[in-house]
């Protein structure tokens, strides 16, 4: 009898504590939303080439059912295939394992979107990974799979 009492008044810490790991779990997901062009032939080989890893960062979950969007570590390393392809820019303009970036800084890290493919693939870093520019190497593989254009980085960006 006294088996029982223990396991009864266990009870209610053990479903409190599976009800906490499951909101823990479902608030894990990173929010992301496909950009306007993530249907394309050319995002869908994008999407079959995103990183496992981005330098120590594990690939965690999104909202989106779209793989189209990835998402790597907390805070999360978001990327997405999709995105409008900039046109010339005064920004700053990097070439990375072959692959040329355009930098937006934002209040809480870079904005990073290729340029001279399209559609471009955008990869967002938070300040806690900076300098940023050093994940980028992550993502040429997926990146090049959008042929590169006509307009490439210049000396004036």
């Amino acid at each position: 009898m006294r088996r029982r009492q223990a396991l009864r008044a266990g009870t209610p810490a053990v479903l409190l504590a599976l009800a906490a790991g499951l909101v823990a779990a479902c608030s894990s997901a990173v929010q992301v939303t496909p950009a306007a062009r993530a249907d394309t032939a050319a995002c869908a080989k994008v999407a079959r080439h995103w990183p496992q890893r981005v330098g120590h960062l594990e690939r965690t979950k999104t909202t989106s059912d779209s793989p189209t969007v990835a998402a790597w570590g907390d805070p999360a390393v978001i990327a997405r295939c999709g995105v409008t392809s900039p046109g010339p820019t005064t920004e700053q303009c990097i070439t990375v394992n072959g692959v040329d970036w355009v930098a937006h800084r934002l209040s809480d890290g870079v904005r990073f979107v290729s340029f001279g493919r399209d559609p471009a693939v955008e990869v967002l870093v938070p300040h806690d990974y900076a300098p940023e520019p050093l994940l980028l190497p992550a993502f040429a593989q997926a990146a090049k799979q959008v042929p590169q254009g006509q307009r490439h980085c210049t000396a004036s960006g």
